[in-house]
């Protein structure tokens, strides 16, 4: 029987994903990503042996670690485990499971915190940009209950306050890798952007789509997903990501004028499921696209009060994102980008992965 190994299941925003200390997981990343697969039950569309939920929302991995570095607390490194197939990227963040970091990490002793919050510097391994995380505590120690609520999350829960720091090109370099704010991709006009997650920002009116069909419709329109995934591998080239046939990013997201009193409408592909809200990083990233002159989706843009804040809407509700822009002599730049997120512990103990299977050294 495999041994097995402390984890901590938790909700951060809208996702769900395992919270591994990452000197308790295997040293060599084949071992580790061949382990943590079989924690999740892949590859099988239902996870059945494992704890995935079936689902990438629900197949997610936090490896965290103590930081070297004086002015960051913690690493955070993210993995995406596939669901009916044996992949683990790295390719990617995830703002969403980066919600409950600090509090993992405060529960795990790897951070000691007091006072009425806790200010928990993280640095994201994947694209080496900063993330503070504040949230409440008690006697030293997170408090999840609290009265915010979070479109595609049922009930209340205590506010955690991300602020984000130097996520402009942290996949590909730069903010608009191409060097143009707007690119045509098969005929299709699109934002290619990076503002902490590499997305293509496409109009549904181009792509002959309304705007406000269910995730399920769009999934089931075979011609529609084929074009998208094909504007897709031509957008990976163009954004320096290379061959991205087998990897999670760019995010496809589709803007349409907004329905809800927010300020734009949104479908967003993770790159072959449609999303039933939208991530973190992504939302940042479609919030900067659509506040830039000439982006692709910034004609249908409803700013309210706050020139900075983005309400964007998506299949389950409304997220709010800010983002600080500035003209800069060669483009626009980005400041700070700040969101608000509640997150939960779900359960701490032990996992039982299934056994390696001959020739698997984990």
């Amino acid at each position: 029987m495999t041994p097995g190994i402390r984890c901590m299941v938790m909700r951060g925003g809208t996702s769900k994903g395992a919270y591994f200390v990452a000197d308790e997981l295997p040293d060599d990343a084949d071992e580790r990503d061949a382990l943590l697969a079989r924690v999740m039950g892949s590859p099988d569309p239902r996870q059945i042996d494992g704890i995935g939920g079936a689902h990438p929302l629900t197949s997610k991995v936090a490896v965290v670690s103590p930081s070297a570095d004086s002015d960051v607390d913690v690493e955070y490194l993210f993995l995406q485990v596939g669901v009916d197939e044996a992949s683990v990227s790295d390719r990617q963040n995830c703002g969403n499971l980066l919600a409950a970091v600090g509090q993992f990490a405060v529960e795990r002793g790897l951070v000691t915190a007091g006072g009425e919050h806790a200010r928990v510097r993280i640095r994201m391994v994947n694209s080496g940009s900063v993330a503070t995380a504040t949230f409440p505590l008690d006697a030293g120690w997170p408090t999840y209950d609290g009265t915010t609520a979070i479109s595609g999350v049922p009930g209340t829960a205590a506010e955690v306050r991300l602020d984000f720091e130097h996520t402009a090109g942290s996949s590909c370099g730069t903010l608009l890798p191409t060097g143009s704010v707007s690119d045509v991709i098969e005929g299709v006009e699109a934002t290619c952007i990076d503002n902490g997650m590499p997305t293509v920002v496409l109009r549904t009116a181009d792509l002959g789509i309304v705007g406000d069909e269910t995730p399920a419709e769009l999934e089931a329109n075979q011609p529609f997903t084929e074009r998208l995934e094909t504007i897709r591998l031509h957008a990976g080239k163009l954004m320096r990501l290379g061959d991205v046939s087998t990897t999670t990013v760019p995010k496809m997201t589709l803007v349409s004028a907004p329905r809800a009193g927010g300020s734009i409408c949104t479908r967003t592909f993770i790159p072959h499921r449609c999303h039933d809200a939208i991530g973190v990083l992504g939302a940042v990233t479609v919030a900067t696209a659509v506040r830039l002159p000439g982006g692709v989706g910034a004609e249908l843009l409803q700013p309210g009060n706050d020139p900075d804040l983005v309400d964007i809407e998506h299949p389950t509700g409304t997220f709010a994102a800010r983002v600080e822009i500035e003209d800069g002599p060669q483009g626009p730049t980005v400041g700070r980008s700040g969101i608000v997120r509640t997150a939960r512990k779900l359960f701490d103990g032990v996992v039982y992965p299934r056994s390696a299977p001959s020739g698997d050294g984990a």
